[in-house]
């Protein structure tokens, strides 16, 4: 082999060698560009771009207040947003511009935890910004959603809302009768006689209802507060059952009745902002298209069943108004 073919080698092995780098590093970057806007796409699904005028900020509660699950690559969100309603706050805090929240409360309540960690939000708001809160109830406005609306300074009901159902409930299905009927046996080894709660004894209903005590105590509290009344006063309204617009208003539960536009009209005037505000979702194309895909997939009776069973047998304690169905 002559200097000529051993140089043509080396050339070939070196530019082989710098070809292979170079795709590893596009590769690389490539790979990483798309996972960073993945992740900004996944987590900025609400932008937050306000007028650069003075305005009102709008908070939409609507659907059940729960945790926020994390959302896939082709998931639609649905409903109440719990992380992205409280970031949403927190950049309105920093915003001079905003004057106020109204906060638009169509919800029959959800959970303990994401209920009151909204209204201490909205609490948080007030006091360091110093600037109100005022509440409009649409269909529902019911236990967590009649909750999160103490933090307002006024409350407005449309003349068709559902509110109150002030109370707890902590509920599960005791499913060992239909596991037999499909031949499935529950087994649990534990280490105590309260740690397994699939057949509910006396004893441990009894250690439930201390819990569901002490939270509907804090809800009395805190309506007590919100509405400037006694406890006692709040308790024989507070039996969990729903109001009418006219009953919530005969008890004090409610400032006043009024349509949408009305109380609109009203908060502008006050505080002498004219334009409300609230962030738009962007959803992909992808996003809806899959959604609808999924939706039309048949589900089996193994995936309905487990489906049920997560939704109904929660044991998670609930502010939450339980609705006809």
């Amino acid at each position: 082999m002559n200097k000529k073919q051993i140089g043509g080698l080396i050339i070939a092995a070196v530019l082989f060698i710098a070809v292979g780098v170079s795709s590893v590093l596009t590769n690389t970057f490539s790979e990483r560009m798309l996972a960073d806007s993945m992740e900004q796409i996944l987590t900025d699904s609400v932008g937050f771009d306000p007028p650069s005028d003075d305005y009102i900020a709008v908070v939409r509660v609507e659907g059940t207040i729960q945790e926020q699950t994390a959302a896939g690559m082709f998931d639609v969100p649905v409903g109440y947003q719990h992380i992205t309603t409280l970031d949403y706050i927190d950049n309105l805090m920093g915003d001079g511009n905003n004057q106020g929240i109204l906060l638009y409360v169509d919800s029959p309540g959800g959970t303990v935890y994401e209920s009151e960690e909204l209204y201490l939000k909205l609490k948080e708001y007030k006091e360091q910004t110093g600037r109100p809160v005022w509440d409009y109830m649409a269909h529902y406005a019911a236990s967590g959603g009649y909750l999160i609306s103490m933090a307002a300074d006024k409350i407005y009901a449309n003349p068709n809302t559902t509110t109150g159902s002030i109370g707890v409930i902590m509920s599960g299905f005791d499913m060992t009768g239909l596991y037999e009927k499909l031949g499935i046996r529950y087994v649990s080894i534990t280490s105590g006689d309260f740690k397994d709660s699939s057949k509910m004894t006396d004893e441990q209903i009894a250690v439930y209802q201390e819990q569901v005590d002490e939270y509907y105590n804090k809800f009395v509290g805190i309506v007590a507060e919100g509405r400037g009344m006694a406890e006692e006063d709040v308790k024989t309204l507070a039996d969990g059952r729903v109001y009418t617009a006219n009953q919530a208003l005969e008890n004090g539960l409610v400032d006043e009745i009024s349509l949408y536009e009305d109380m609109t009209a009203a908060m502008s005037s006050e505080l002498g902002a004219y334009e409300f505000y609230e962030p738009e979702s962007e959803i992909s194309f992808f996003s809806s298209l899959f959604a609808k895909v999924e939706s039309v997939i048949p589900k089996s009776e193994a995936q309905i069943l487990t489906e049920t069973a997560a939704d109904m047998e929660s044991g998670v304690p609930m502010y939450y108004a339980e609705q006809f169905r």
